[in-house]
């Protein structure tokens, strides 16, 4: 199995990174090949021509060369995707949204028609961290949310981070990464107990 990790956190240390490591680590004890990628690095969509660029029907977006094409190929060879990210006003943080924007754009559902869409029928671990107060996870998670209808993926699981949680958070992201790349399929019933 291949499992990638999308990582919104621009910083190399904090509660973010272990919520990645955890899923990271997760995956490859569940037997996957994982990949991480920042989006730190990943621009806004710059609304080609009159809204629309090549990715209208070429699926590619022309500003790619900022690492967005080649986490979007990745995906594609993807059998599992972790989102991860802080939150910044009730939001992700800007990398990983800008990926989103952009690959909900190249992969459009209602103009792309050949079943070839980076996240369709993938399971998606989505992590939210909020910092601070603590406040804006849920509407992070929602806009995550939002991201997998349009984009036809399967929320395995939905996980917030924080400073008060984190000794036993953390232990769930490890376990839901690991789960995902051992097999479990989402919408498997586990027994209680």
């Amino acid at each position: 199995m291949r499992f990638v990790v999308l990582s919104g956190n621009p910083k190399e240390s904090g509660l973010c990174k272990a919520a990645t490591d955890a899923a990271i680590q997760g995956a490859k004890d569940g037997g996957a090949e994982v990949n991480e990628v920042a989006m730190a690095g990943i621009i806004r969509c710059q609304v080609c021509g009159d809204g629309w660029g090549s990715c209208l029907n070429d699926h590619v977006c022309a500003f790619g060369d900022d690492g967005f094409t080649a986490a979007q190929t990745l995906l594609h060879s993807a059998d599992a995707v972790a989102l991860i990210t802080p939150v910044y006003w009730g939001e992700c943080a800007e990398g990983l949204k800008s990926f989103m924007d952009r690959l909900r754009r190249c992969d459009n559902r209602m103009r792309r028609d050949d079943g070839d869409r980076a996240f369709i029928g993938k399971p998606v671990l989505l992590v939210a961290s909020p910092g601070g107060s603590g406040n804006g996870a849920l509407s992070c998670l929602s806009q995550m949310e939002r991201f997998c209808q349009h984009t036809d993926a399967l929320i395995f699981d939905a996980v917030i981070i924080n400073r008060w949680n984190s000794d036993y958070t953390r232990k769930a992201i490890y376990e839901a990464a690991r789960a995902i790349a051992a097999g479990r399929r989402h919408g498997d019933t586990v027994p209680l107990g």
